[in-house]
């Protein structure tokens, strides 16, 4: 069975950019995928701040991720940015470990005014992990509820939400086995 990895670099307890990427992996798996959510709140914050290459977790997830046939990368807007902690675990994961992957990279952040966040932070930080990056998708908190089953409010974000995620699952099928140069 093919795994879609997803990684979350929200530091927060009850998250919006959480609930969103476990809707996306909810998705996934109505496709027929296995699903893997890793989080920054499940890496010991020692590991992250003193960049323990040789962590045990940290190996996990790269060898997790380094198995996966797709990634989905998602971070609150901090400071116009992605999450400090998203970054410090990037920092200390193989350098090629996106290598011949298709991302889809996510964030959520407050208001319209972020959206480029995604264009100038995170999507540059998963190229030089060597990702093949996707489009992405930005949600503002208003978009989300994160109680209900009905996690996206506005029926167009909704649309396009599926549209990005069955564009990235055509791209994982048709990249398994293939190198993409």
């Amino acid at each position: 069975m093919s795994q879609i990895v997803i990684v979350s670099g929200s530091p927060s307890a009850l998250s919006r950019s959480e609930r969103i990427l476990y809707y996306l992996g909810d998705l996934a798996e109505e496709e027929g995928y296995s699903v893997k959510h890793i989080s920054v709140k499940d890496i010991e914050a020692e590991d992250l701040l003193f960049a323990n290459f040789n962590s045990p977790k940290i190996k996990e997830i790269a060898k997790t991720i380094g198995k996966s046939d797709g990634v989905i990368v998602g971070s609150p807007v901090y400071k116009a940015s992605y999450s400090g902690v998203l970054k410090a675990l990037f920092d200390i994961l193989p350098q090629d470990i996106l290598q011949d992957k298709y991302v889809l990279p996510v964030m959520t952040g407050g208001s319209s005014s972020h959206l480029l966040a995604l264009e100038y932070a995170l999507k540059p930080l998963l190229a030089t992990m060597k990702s093949h990056n996707l489009k992405g998708l930005y949600y503002k908190d208003s978009d989300i509820d994160k109680t209900s089953d009905h996690v996206i409010f506005d029926e167009d974000m909704l649309n396009r939400t599926k549209k990005q995620l069955q564009y990235f699952i055509e791209k994982i099928k048709g990249n398994i086995g293939v190198k993409v140069y």
